[in-house]
């Protein structure tokens, strides 16, 4: 979690008179984690953020498993998702089960100044594998670019603003509180000296713009597997001030300072967030090990408890062949996997990787929707028979 931040303008203490130059208050808001027991910020509006002027019923987003065969090697092009104009519509969940949603997106069109999304339910890591853009928030603005995690809290309500039509994402959601490793932080929260990263990689909101505006404003509410259509009286952006320890932020993978040593590291040396039953890792350009019989390719392993899903993001990969940019593999729990043929011995004496990829691990197995099934390499299972 990022530490204590604040932006605009607050009053003295919390939960006091706040007022305008006209003299009439500020409406503040409690954005509260786990009831009031958690982290919190507050957020003083130019109006009660409650006045809904109009409301449909919602649309079913939920994802549907495609198949009952979760015992099986795959492999899916992701980039043969096909980009759509719209933000929401081009999400396309490939992966879940109750912890995680898996997603992929190409979207070619910015939101409307009108529009919004919340995810009531998840928080969501959203990796920028192509387009830059900014990320808009009550919070404020984050830049992001190739690289960047942005890490939204569930409850956020947000727009997107890309640059240019080719953008492509991978998208993580969370049914519980992304952190960061509980091993990398002090008792007080601060990210530690052994840490693959610190607080100065953490990029806080910026350039907060209040609009004073009223009309009719679209946000867009997930929860559940619905999608609410809610319209509000005021543009949800009327934030004058801010402070308190949750809202959005950004992390590089370029900033992630990787771990090694003498021999293969496992991959918890990799981690980046912690959540409930699942993690996610980021692997980065890094030198190779130094023992001198070091073996720089990973070993097999068996995956007793948990699923494993890798998107690889660029560069060369020792342990795979045939990679392409935004592929995914997954190994699921209860069979063995391990280098291609080859792989092994092709890696010995070599002494650095500049592969960039995004881990998932998680620990209760995972379904697959038509949209992975119509993305899939059925061949990949025998790639290591060849």
């Amino acid at each position: 979690m990022p530490h204590y931040y604040s932006l605009g303008n607050i009053p003295h203490k919390r939960h006091t008179q706040f007022r305008k130059p006209d003299g009439g208050l500020y409406a503040e808001q409690l954005f509260s984690t786990e009831g009031f027991s958690s982290n919190y910020s507050l957020l003083y509006h130019t109006y009660p953020p409650t006045q809904i002027i109009r409301y449909e019923e919602p649309t079913d987003v939920s994802p549907k498993p495609a198949t009952d065969n979760i015992l099986k090697h795959r492999s899916f092009q992701g980039f043969n998702v096909k980009p759509e104009a719209d933000y929401l519509k081009s999400r396309k969940i490939v992966l879940f089960n109750n912890d995680v949603q898996i997603t992929l997106a190409a979207p070619q069109q910015s939101f409307k100044s009108d529009v919004f999304f919340k995810n009531a339910d998840a928080d969501e890591v959203i990796f920028i594998h192509e387009g830059t853009g900014t990320l808009k928030t009550q919070y404020g603005k984050l830049p992001f670019s190739y690289g960047d995690y942005l890490v939204i809290p569930r409850g956020t309500i947000y727009q997107i603003d890309f640059d240019t039509e080719n953008n492509r994402l991978f998208i993580v959601e969370s049914f519980s509180a992304v952190n960061f490793p509980k091993r990398y932080l002090s008792k007080y929260g601060q990210l530690l000296e052994h840490a693959p990263f610190c607080e100065r990689d953490i990029r806080k909101p910026q350039d907060l713009e209040t609009f004073d505006v009223k009309g009719e404003f679209l946000i867009n509410v997930k929860k559940k597997g619905l999608l609410y259509p809610f319209w509000y009286a005021n543009h949800p952006f009327d934030v004058v001030g801010w402070d308190g320890t949750e809202y959005p932020y950004a992390l590089s993978i370029h900033d992630f300072e990787p771990i090694t040593g003498r021999v293969h590291q496992p991959p918890p040396v990799h981690q980046t967030f912690d959540a409930h039953n699942f993690v996610i890792c980021s692997f980065v350009p890094r030198l190779y090990d130094y023992h001198p019989d070091a073996i720089p390719a990973p070993y097999n392993h068996s995956n007793i408890d948990s699923d494993e899903v890798l998107y690889y993001v660029d560069g060369d990969f020792m342990s795979r062949k045939n990679v392409t940019r935004g592929m995914i593999t997954l190994h699921p729990a209860g069979i063995p996997h391990g280098p291609h043929p080859g792989a092994v011995e092709k890696s010995i004496g070599k002494k650095e990787t500049q592969e960039l990829a995004v881990m998932v691990d998680t620990f209760h197995p995972l379904k697959l929707t038509d949209a992975a099934l119509g993305i899939e390499d059925g061949n990949y299972i025998m790639s290591w028979s060849e």
